[in-house]
């Protein structure tokens, strides 16, 4: 159970801390004069790849490689079933 806090610790550590993440946050902090639309947009890609990030590091913290790929297979399935069930339309 520490192990597991610890490996989701460091992997939002590793989010935060990559180098794509720092160069988005870096872009907001530097162009503070830039105009709402386009704060709000940066913003918006920031906190998008802060969170994807975040989430494939945890995903990768706490399921093998195998389970990720159960947990795709089943994503698929579950979307195929949702599909035939619809006749594709949602």
């Amino acid at each position: 159970m520490i192990s597991t806090a610890l490996a989701l610790q460091e992997a939002v550590k590793n989010a935060v801390h990559d180098e794509f993440i720092m160069a988005l946050a870096s872009d907001l902090y530097r162009n503070k004069d830039m105009d709402s639309e386009t704060f709000g947009q940066k913003l918006y890609q920031y906190s998008g790849a802060l969170s994807a990030m975040t989430t494939t590091l945890v995903t990768n913290a706490l399921l093998t490689e195998s389970q990720i790929s159960d947990l795709l297979d089943t994503i698929k399935e579950m979307t195929e079933m949702g599909d035939n069930i619809t006749n594709g339309n949602n």
